[in-house]
């Protein structure tokens, strides 16, 4: 196999056939962007700003599927790498770590195959061209557990991609299911981070369609819930206590009202140590990671609360547009100390990410 060096050998900073670009990148553009965010400063110290919570898509890999989704807004282009980097700039973030979002679990073992490794090396491609603003997540075939660890193997050790990203199931299957026992012990060994984003609740599609977008608004939170109370019930987390697993979007509905999981314990224990938990419910958010994007100081003082600063990194969900002041929203939220601050901007996720300053 060869090393990353040989396979970076041959690129010369390409990017075409990955497209990101949205509405709000749109409208910055349109209305002739915006200025730029001075660097980041807290208690007179800069501070590398760092996004854990990125989409791209490669085109390539989509034209393979039988039936696409719709991921054109997120294709990248080298045209748009430049106004990707201007938005960055703009809203003050210096480094995204970039992830795909899974559309592949439902494919057979070759076709995935074929799918990861355009991605892995598209996005290898991508970080090489631009290795002070770029790392990117590992995509998997998890519906192959085995395939899936080699894939971990090959884009970290070879392409130099920093985890994986998952999804928060895998079609009808949860993510505490012992048959991706392999993958969380790959990635636990690896030591590297593992990066959970929703697909919504396709059970629920029918109670959640009307107006408001609930299938993403309610439906992408659920499922992260749902997915981390399994990690959690099922022993998981026990049996694979140094995984470093981030949850997107302040790990949905979880954190909100984790102390129901502490107390239903007690009300219904025959229902709850099925498997022997070795802590409280609530205990485990503390071995878990989590975005910051819960968009208020309240929110974000909660999470914190529950599963404390060293837990939590920035996210933006960019460029759907969710926010475009992460950064402030950090700097802005009361009761936050310097070094708080400071890791929840950066310094969490630099370790987690072996990011160097």
């Amino acid at each position: 196999m060869p090393n990353r060096r040989q396979f970076f050998k041959d690129v010369a900073g390409t990017t075409a056939g990955i497209v990101f670009s949205s509405c709000s990148l749109l409208r910055a553009q349109q209305s002739g962007g915006g200025a730029k965010h001075k660097p980041v400063m807290v208690g007179g110290k800069r501070v590398k700003t760092i996004d854990v919570h990125a989409h791209v898509n490669v085109h390539e890999a989509l034209a393979l599927m039988p039936n696409p989704p719709d991921g054109q807004n997120l294709f990248l282009t080298p045209d748009r790498v430049a106004d990707r980097l201007q938005l960055m700039d703009q809203q003050g973030t210096d480094v995204e770590a970039l992830s795909i979002n899974p559309f592949w679990y439902g494919v057979e073992r070759d076709l995935a195959r074929q799918i990861v490794k355009i991605q892995n090396e598209k996005l290898a491609e991508l970080c090489a061209a631009h290795p002070d603003r770029f790392v990117a997540f590992a995509t998997v075939a998890l519906q192959y557990p085995d395939l899936a660890v080699e894939q971990l193997e090959e884009g970290v050790k070879k392409l130099g991609l920093r985890g994986a990203s998952v999804g928060g199931r895998v079609n009808d299957e949860e993510l505490a299911d012992p048959k991706f026992h392999p993958f969380w012990a790959k990635a636990e060994e690896m030591g590297v981070l593992v990066f959970m984003h929703p697909q919504g609740v396709p059970d629920l599609q029918k109670r959640l369609k009307g107006n408001g977008m609930l299938t993403n608004v309610i439906g992408n939170p659920l499922e992260t819930t749902i997915a981390l109370s399994h990690l959690i019930f099922e022993g998981t987390l026990d049996r694979f206590p140094r995984l470093k697993l981030c949850a997107a979007h302040g790990g949905g509905y979880l954190p909100s009202y984790a102390d129901r999981s502490d107390h239903g314990c007690l009300v219904f224990p025959q229902n709850c140590y099925k498997t022997e938990l070795k802590k409280h419910p609530t205990e485990y958010l503390r071995q878990l990671y989590f975005d910051a994007l819960v968009f208020t100081p309240e929110a974000l003082r909660h999470l914190i609360a529950q599963c404390g600063v060293s837990q939590i990194v920035m996210g933006t969900d960019s460029p759907i547009g969710w926010t475009n002041v992460a950064v402030d929203h950090i700097l802005n939220t009361p009761g936050l100390s310097n070094a708080d601050r400071q890791a929840i901007l950066g310094g969490n996720a630099a370790k987690l990410l072996g990011i160097t300053s």
